[in-house]
């Protein structure tokens, strides 16, 4: 089964972290520069919050791999976007029904490697 993870991560991180996924054997993944807030509201350790939440930049990720690989996979990312402060960033894993290669019309696992 195909599985799609998504990473919310600090803009700072994406370079080792394509690297380190790169040489682990991911094949493609799509980035995206986006903003949000959690359960912060934007603000960091040690910031007063203010009345409204603010928006924080952030990096998403979103890669599809076999489901073998979702373990190793999260954990690369887990290791690579940590920062041991809160608004380090988010992972969230979902089933993938079906994928396609638009080319050569290749479907599941083949459409992805």
């Amino acid at each position: 089964m195909l599985k799609k993870i998504e990473g919310y991560i600090q803009p700072s991180r994406l370079e080792p972290l394509k690297d380190a996924l790169t040489a682990a054997g991911v094949s493609g993944m799509t980035v995206y520069p986006v903003q949000g807030f959690g359960r912060q509201l934007g603000y960091k350790d040690g910031e007063s919050s203010g009345p409204k939440a603010k928006f924080l930049d952030k990096m998403k990720i979103e890669i599809v791999v076999d489901e073998a690989q979702v373990d190793k996979i999260v954990q690369i990312i887990i290791h690579l976007a940590q920062t041991g402060s809160i608004g380090a960033g988010k992972i969230f894993v979902s089933p993938v029904e079906d994928a396609i290669r638009i080319g050569t019309r290749e479907v599941g696992m083949t459409a992805i490697y």
